[in-house]
């Protein structure tokens, strides 16, 4: 499962049971040629003339190729969707190369968009003007929606007091992780059960150095990514712009940069570059983290863990990998829960409709795997239970529609699991979710808007200094101050200020 990334490293594969389209729908066996909506109606309602159905344009990015099969699923959506809520959609499947120059278009221009995904930029949507609040909306049509989300979640989806979209049901919470590969464990016996800090790998770092001296066991978790990326110990309360060091500090904003622990962690990266531990090019390294691993020059990188990353052995190029997770609590704050939300646009001439397909998304299975894995028995089969794998003489390649973006549609929990996959992951991730820790700053958003100068100037200096330093290729003691005071300069204090004035009013509301 693939995740949205750093893109995208992190996500989780989905699945899928494509039932019958009457669980909704207890008219549809009683009148072969009932006009209705889909909807329980009495003897005169159904003699009324069919009313037009509502046409609603479905816009989400994709990663790959445009599957050849897309029209082929819309038709089966709209089956059911105009059956059971008069209905039908236009799929815009849309390069996520050219997602938001091509949605900013739409919202220019006028052009008709009903419903779309925000990835990782919920919050700048919102300040743009494209979503609209859809509070009311979720208490009218949102049954569906609010029954399977956590009240917590939509708490955390609130921006001055209002909801502006839902997230998409996945692994709600973190833990920090590694991937390794798995025949380098086994090959000298590493025992993985004791991991608990960043710490806790330096021995397995030196072993694997020792053993294999022409491979460096740890490196980036992606292109332009830097080793502290996929590990934290904080609440980054939006953008890391002023943290909540432990999830927690009794609300009190902090800058990460100044803190112990971070410069601590500074000198043990820089520490393991000059004994080799870490790709000695990592701040400038161009190949992707499975290429490395396949061409026999990487061991392993720190990830987000969750339980579909522990337990599939999900191969980087084609190389099995081990993930596992720190022995830490899980959890969540309000940016790994509005990573990938669904909202209505201010395009939308038909809000009331919108939600209430939005609402098929997060209740109906026929629809849910419909977007996720396409039609049963051309493009998946059920080899048993709730596990599918494909047709026979079909595979990854050749079939029309496999673009395993099942945390991209709605609520996946309903949907079927690829074969290879174990069979009880939704409950176990539920159970995951179930029992994170909260942050203490659940719900939390930082506007930026009063400091967008000084966040844009912060942005350039962390550009500059973050990767060598995170990468150990820098001395701390040299460059970390340097960091710190053009931080200060470009206005950190300022902005931390700001944040911690929003947390406090946040707060007291809260109360």
């Amino acid at each position: 499962m693939k995740k949205r990334l750093k893109l995208l490293s992190v996500m989780l594969a989905s699945s899928m049971l494509l039932l019958s389209a009457c669980g909704g729908n207890n008219n549809s066996s009683n009148s072969g040629n009932d006009n209705s909506k889909g909807a329980t109606a009495d003897s005169s309602q159904s003699a009324a003339p069919a009313e037009k159905p509502t046409e609603l344009t479905v816009a989400f990015p994709i990663f790959g190729t445009l599957p050849k099969d897309m029209s082929l699923i819309e038709d089966a959506v709209n089956k059911i969707a105009q059956e059971k809520i008069n209905v039908r959609v236009k799929l815009l499947p849309i390069s996520f190369s050219n997602w938001m120059q091509q949605t900013n278009l739409m919202f220019s221009s006028g052009e008709k968009l009903d419903l779309m995904p925000t990835i990782y930029n919920y919050n700048s949507a919102i300040a743009q003007g494209q979503l609209i609040p859809i509070d009311e909306l979720l208490k009218k049509h949102g049954q569906g929606i609010t029954a399977a989300l956590d009240p917590a979640y939509l708490e955390a989806s609130k921006v001055k007091g209002s909801i502006y979209g839902v997230p998409t049901l996945h692994e709600m919470a973190t833990v920090n992780g590694v991937s390794m590969r798995k025949d380098i464990v086994e090959k000298y016996q590493i025992d993985t059960g004791k991991f608990q800090t960043l710490e806790d790998l330096e021995d397995v770092f030196k072993t694997v150095k020792a053993g294999e001296p022409n491979i460096a066991p740890l490196i980036p978790s992606t292109v332009g990514a830097s080793i502290l990326n996929n590990y934290k110990t904080f609440d980054d309360l939006s953008n890391q712009l002023g943290v909540l060091p432990n999830y927690d500090n009794d609300l009190k904003v902090v800058n990460l940069y100044e803190t112990k622990e971070y410069a601590e962690q500074l000198q043990m990266l820089r520490k393991w570059y000059k004994e080799g531990l870490i790709l000695q090019d990592a701040s400038t390294n161009q190949t992707n983290p499975s290429d490395l691993i396949k061409s026999n020059q990487a061991f392993a990188y720190l990830l987000s863990a969750h339980p579909a990353a522990v337990l599939a052995e999900t191969p980087a190029g084609g190389v099995p990998m081990k993930t596992v997770a720190f022995s830490q609590p899980a959890v969540s704050t309000t940016s790994q829960i509005t990573n990938t939300m669904w909202g209505i646009t201010v395009n939308s001439k038909a809000p009331d409709k919108a939600m209430e397909f939005l609402n098929l998304m997060y209740s109906d299975k026929d629809i849910v795997n419909l977007l996720i894995w396409g039609i049963e028995g051309k493009h998946y089969v059920v080899k048993s239970g709730n596990i599918i794998d494909f047709p026979e003489g079909v595979d990854a390649q050749t079939s029309g529609y496999y673009m395993n973006m099942g945390w991209l549609f709605g609520n996946q929990f309903l949907s079927y699991l690829w074969n290879g996959t174990d069979p009880d992951l939704w409950e176990k991730v539920k159970q995951f979710n179930a029992s994170a820790t909260k942050s203490k700053a659940l719900g939390f958003t930082f506007d930026p808007t009063p400091v967008k100068t000084e966040v844009a100037a912060i942005g350039n200096v962390i550009t500059q200094y973050a990767l060598p330093l995170e990468t150990g290729s820098v001395d701390p003691d040299k460059i970390l101050p340097k960091f710190i005071e053009n931080l200060k300069t470009a206005g950190i204090d300022k902005v931390i200020t700001e944040k911690q004035k929003q947390l406090d009013e946040w707060a007291k509301a809260k109360q």
